[in-house]
Protein backbone atom coordinates (compact mmCIF):
# COMPACT_ATOMS: atom_id res chain seq x y z
CA UNK A 1 0.00 0.00 0.00
CA UNK A 2 1.31 3.42 -1.00
CA UNK A 3 0.08 6.80 0.22
CA UNK A 4 -0.75 10.02 -1.60
CA UNK A 5 -1.20 13.39 0.09
CA UNK A 6 -2.99 15.94 -2.06
CA UNK A 7 -1.79 19.42 -1.13
CA UNK A 8 -2.56 21.55 -4.18
CA UNK A 9 -5.09 24.30 -4.67
CA UNK A 10 -4.88 28.04 -4.11
CA UNK A 11 -6.35 28.23 -0.61
CA UNK A 12 -8.51 31.16 -1.75
CA UNK A 13 -10.94 30.74 1.16
CA UNK A 14 -8.08 31.46 3.56
CA UNK A 15 -6.82 34.67 1.96
CA UNK A 16 -4.86 36.69 3.00
CA UNK A 17 -3.22 33.91 5.09
CA UNK A 18 -2.41 32.08 1.87
CA UNK A 19 -1.17 35.09 -0.09
CA UNK A 20 2.48 34.07 0.28
CA UNK A 21 2.24 30.45 1.43
CA UNK A 22 0.36 27.23 0.75
CA UNK A 23 -2.55 26.60 3.13
CA UNK A 24 -1.17 23.16 4.01
CA UNK A 25 1.84 24.86 5.59
CA UNK A 26 -0.28 26.97 7.94
CA UNK A 27 -0.18 26.00 11.63
CA UNK A 28 -2.86 23.85 13.23
CA UNK A 29 -2.17 24.29 16.94
CA UNK A 30 1.48 23.24 17.26
CA UNK A 31 2.31 21.72 13.84
CA UNK A 32 2.10 22.58 10.16
CA UNK A 33 -1.24 21.39 8.78
CA UNK A 34 0.42 18.86 6.48
CA UNK A 35 1.98 16.99 9.41
CA UNK A 36 -1.41 15.62 10.46
CA UNK A 37 -2.37 13.73 7.27
CA UNK A 38 1.25 12.66 6.97
CA UNK A 39 1.14 11.17 10.47
CA UNK A 40 -2.13 9.38 9.64
CA UNK A 41 -0.34 7.56 6.83
CA UNK A 42 2.81 6.85 8.84
CA UNK A 43 0.76 5.47 11.75
CA UNK A 44 -0.80 3.05 9.26
CA UNK A 45 2.71 1.81 8.36
CA UNK A 46 2.57 3.51 4.94
CA UNK A 47 6.09 4.74 4.22
CA UNK A 48 6.08 5.20 0.42
CA UNK A 49 4.34 8.55 0.11
CA UNK A 50 3.80 10.99 -2.75
CA UNK A 51 3.01 14.63 -2.02
CA UNK A 52 1.16 16.40 -4.84
CA UNK A 53 1.26 20.20 -4.72
CA UNK A 54 0.88 23.19 -7.01
CA UNK A 55 3.83 24.96 -8.57
CA UNK A 56 3.98 28.04 -6.39
CA UNK A 57 5.19 26.49 -3.13
CA UNK A 58 6.55 23.08 -4.12
CA UNK A 59 10.00 24.02 -2.84
CA UNK A 60 8.56 24.83 0.58
CA UNK A 61 7.22 21.28 0.92
CA UNK A 62 10.60 19.86 -0.01
CA UNK A 63 12.33 22.15 2.47
CA UNK A 64 9.90 21.17 5.24
CA UNK A 65 9.75 17.42 4.68
CA UNK A 66 12.96 16.52 2.84
CA UNK A 67 13.43 13.02 1.49
CA UNK A 68 11.45 11.37 4.29
CA UNK A 69 14.50 9.86 5.97
CA UNK A 70 13.87 11.54 9.32
CA UNK A 71 10.34 10.13 9.20
CA UNK A 72 11.47 6.61 8.42
CA UNK A 73 9.81 6.98 5.03
CA UNK A 74 10.48 7.84 1.39
CA UNK A 75 8.79 10.91 -0.09
CA UNK A 76 8.19 11.60 -3.75
CA UNK A 77 7.00 14.98 -5.01
CA UNK A 78 4.69 15.73 -7.94
CA UNK A 79 3.45 19.03 -9.35
CA UNK A 80 -0.14 19.68 -10.37
CA UNK A 81 0.35 22.35 -13.01
CA UNK A 82 -3.27 23.56 -12.97
CA UNK A 83 -6.07 23.28 -10.41
CA UNK A 84 -7.86 20.38 -12.08
CA UNK A 85 -9.54 18.85 -9.05
CA UNK A 86 -8.83 16.07 -6.57
CA UNK A 87 -9.27 13.25 -9.09
CA UNK A 88 -6.92 14.98 -11.54
CA UNK A 89 -4.28 15.36 -8.83
CA UNK A 90 -4.59 11.69 -7.90
CA UNK A 91 -4.21 10.71 -11.56
CA UNK A 92 -0.68 12.14 -11.49
CA UNK A 93 0.34 9.28 -9.18
CA UNK A 94 -0.52 6.49 -11.63
CA UNK A 95 2.98 5.54 -12.79
CA UNK A 96 4.46 6.00 -9.34
CA UNK A 97 1.80 3.73 -7.79
CA UNK A 98 2.86 1.00 -10.24
CA UNK A 99 -0.25 -1.12 -9.83
CA UNK A 100 -0.33 -1.05 -6.02
CA UNK A 101 -3.39 0.09 -4.04
CA UNK A 102 -3.19 3.63 -2.69
CA UNK A 103 -4.45 5.43 0.38
CA UNK A 104 -5.29 9.01 -0.55
CA UNK A 105 -5.64 11.79 2.00
CA UNK A 106 -6.35 15.47 1.54
CA UNK A 107 -3.67 17.68 3.00
CA UNK A 108 -6.15 19.78 4.97
CA UNK A 109 -7.92 16.87 6.70
CA UNK A 110 -7.13 16.00 10.30
CA UNK A 111 -8.12 12.65 11.80
CA UNK A 112 -7.93 11.18 15.28
CA UNK A 113 -8.68 7.59 14.26
CA UNK A 114 -6.02 5.13 13.17
CA UNK A 115 -6.55 3.48 9.79
CA UNK A 116 -3.91 0.80 10.27
CA UNK A 117 -6.41 -2.09 10.41
CA UNK A 118 -8.23 -0.81 7.33
CA UNK A 119 -5.04 -0.59 5.29
CA UNK A 120 -3.98 -4.07 6.37
CA UNK A 121 -7.27 -5.64 5.32
CA UNK A 122 -7.77 -3.69 2.10
CA UNK A 123 -7.30 -5.73 -1.08
CA UNK A 124 -9.52 -4.47 -3.90
CA UNK A 125 -12.26 -2.03 -4.84
CA UNK A 126 -12.47 1.18 -2.83
CA UNK A 127 -13.10 2.34 0.71
CA UNK A 128 -14.25 5.71 2.01
CA UNK A 129 -14.29 6.97 5.59
CA UNK A 130 -17.45 8.58 6.91
CA UNK A 131 -18.18 10.89 9.81
CA UNK A 132 -21.59 11.82 11.18
CA UNK A 133 -21.90 15.60 11.10
CA UNK A 134 -24.56 18.18 11.99
CA UNK A 135 -24.08 20.20 8.78
CA UNK A 136 -24.11 17.55 6.05
CA UNK A 137 -25.04 20.04 3.32
CA UNK A 138 -21.41 21.24 3.31
CA UNK A 139 -20.01 17.87 2.24
CA UNK A 140 -20.37 14.90 -0.03
CA UNK A 141 -23.09 12.82 1.64
CA UNK A 142 -23.76 9.08 1.36
CA UNK A 143 -27.04 7.24 1.05
CA UNK A 144 -26.68 3.99 2.99
CA UNK A 145 -28.80 0.85 3.05
CA UNK A 146 -27.54 -1.71 5.55
CA UNK A 147 -23.87 -2.27 4.78
CA UNK A 148 -24.12 -0.86 1.24
CA UNK A 149 -23.65 2.62 -0.11
CA UNK A 150 -26.32 3.42 -2.68
CA UNK A 151 -25.07 6.83 -3.80
CA UNK A 152 -22.90 9.81 -2.95
CA UNK A 153 -24.17 13.34 -3.54
CA UNK A 154 -21.98 16.42 -3.37
CA UNK A 155 -23.28 19.26 -1.16
CA UNK A 156 -26.95 18.21 -1.35
CA UNK A 157 -29.74 20.60 -0.45
CA UNK A 158 -31.63 17.68 1.12
CA UNK A 159 -29.05 15.21 2.51
CA UNK A 160 -30.06 11.55 2.49
CA UNK A 161 -28.07 10.94 5.68
CA UNK A 162 -25.90 12.79 8.18
CA UNK A 163 -22.77 10.92 7.11
CA UNK A 164 -20.19 13.03 5.31
CA UNK A 165 -17.45 11.62 3.10
CA UNK A 166 -14.14 12.72 4.60
CA UNK A 167 -10.98 13.40 2.64
CA UNK A 168 -9.58 9.90 3.11
CA UNK A 169 -9.92 7.15 0.51
CA UNK A 170 -8.45 3.77 -0.43
CA UNK A 171 -8.41 2.55 -4.03
CA UNK A 172 -7.14 -0.35 -6.04
CA UNK A 173 -5.27 0.28 -9.29
CA UNK A 174 -8.51 0.55 -11.27
CA UNK A 175 -8.95 4.07 -9.92
CA UNK A 176 -6.58 5.39 -12.56
CA UNK A 177 -8.60 3.87 -15.38
CA UNK A 178 -11.74 5.41 -13.91
CA UNK A 179 -10.11 8.85 -13.70
CA UNK A 180 -9.29 8.69 -17.42
CA UNK A 181 -13.01 8.32 -18.22
CA UNK A 182 -14.13 11.37 -16.21
CA UNK A 183 -15.39 14.58 -17.72
CA UNK A 184 -14.88 17.93 -15.99
CA UNK A 185 -17.68 19.10 -13.75
CA UNK A 186 -19.40 22.45 -13.98
CA UNK A 187 -16.46 24.04 -12.19
CA UNK A 188 -14.02 22.57 -14.70
CA UNK A 189 -12.51 19.93 -12.42
CA UNK A 190 -12.35 16.14 -12.27
CA UNK A 191 -14.36 15.29 -9.17
CA UNK A 192 -13.45 12.59 -6.68
CA UNK A 193 -17.19 12.09 -6.02
CA UNK A 194 -17.53 10.88 -9.62
CA UNK A 195 -14.73 8.36 -8.99
CA UNK A 196 -16.42 7.13 -5.83
CA UNK A 197 -19.81 6.83 -7.49
CA UNK A 198 -18.30 4.68 -10.22
CA UNK A 199 -17.08 2.24 -7.56
CA UNK A 200 -20.55 2.41 -6.01
CA UNK A 201 -22.13 1.62 -9.38
CA UNK A 202 -19.90 -1.44 -9.74
CA UNK A 203 -20.71 -2.64 -6.22
CA UNK A 204 -17.08 -2.27 -5.16
CA UNK A 205 -17.34 0.51 -2.59
CA UNK A 206 -16.86 -0.19 1.12
CA UNK A 207 -16.98 2.22 4.01
CA UNK A 208 -15.83 2.72 7.57
CA UNK A 209 -17.39 5.11 10.10
CA UNK A 210 -14.94 7.20 12.11
CA UNK A 211 -15.33 7.37 15.88
CA UNK A 212 -12.80 10.07 16.76
CA UNK A 213 -12.69 13.70 15.75
CA UNK A 214 -12.28 14.81 12.18
CA UNK A 215 -12.08 18.24 10.60
CA UNK A 216 -10.99 19.78 7.38
CA UNK A 217 -9.12 23.07 7.71
CA UNK A 218 -9.86 24.89 4.48
CA UNK A 219 -11.85 27.82 5.89
CA UNK A 220 -11.25 30.22 8.76
CA UNK A 221 -13.85 28.49 10.92
CA UNK A 222 -12.67 24.96 10.18
CA UNK A 223 -9.02 25.94 10.63
CA UNK A 224 -9.85 27.31 14.06
CA UNK A 225 -11.97 24.27 14.90
CA UNK A 226 -9.21 21.89 13.86
CA UNK A 227 -6.73 23.66 16.13
CA UNK A 228 -9.12 23.52 19.06
CA UNK A 229 -9.75 19.80 18.47
CA UNK A 230 -6.03 19.05 18.49
CA UNK A 231 -5.47 21.24 21.56
CA UNK A 232 -8.28 19.51 23.46
CA UNK A 233 -7.01 16.07 22.49
CA UNK A 234 -3.50 16.92 23.71
CA UNK A 235 -4.90 18.20 27.01
CA UNK A 236 -6.98 15.07 27.57
CA UNK A 237 -4.01 12.80 26.81
CA UNK A 238 -1.69 14.62 29.20
CA UNK A 239 -4.11 15.37 32.06
CA UNK A 240 -7.11 13.13 31.52
CA UNK A 241 -9.30 16.25 31.61
CA UNK A 242 -10.92 18.45 29.02
CA UNK A 243 -9.31 21.86 28.56
CA UNK A 244 -11.78 24.30 30.13
CA UNK A 245 -10.58 27.07 27.81
CA UNK A 246 -11.12 25.10 24.63
CA UNK A 247 -14.54 23.52 24.91
CA UNK A 248 -16.09 22.50 21.56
Amino acid sequence: MKGVILAGGTGSRLMPLTKVTNKHLLPVYDKPMLYYPLQTLLDAAITEIMIVSGRGHAGHFLELLGSGTEWGAHFTYEIQETAGGIAHALGLAEHWADGEPVTVILGDNIFQDSIRDATKSFSSGAMIFLKEVPDARRFGVVEIEGDRILSIEEKPKEPKSNFAVTGLYMYDAEVFDIIKTLKPSGRGELEITDVNNEYVRKGLMNFSILEGYWSDAGTFDSLLRAGLMVKQHHTEKSTGKKDKYFQL
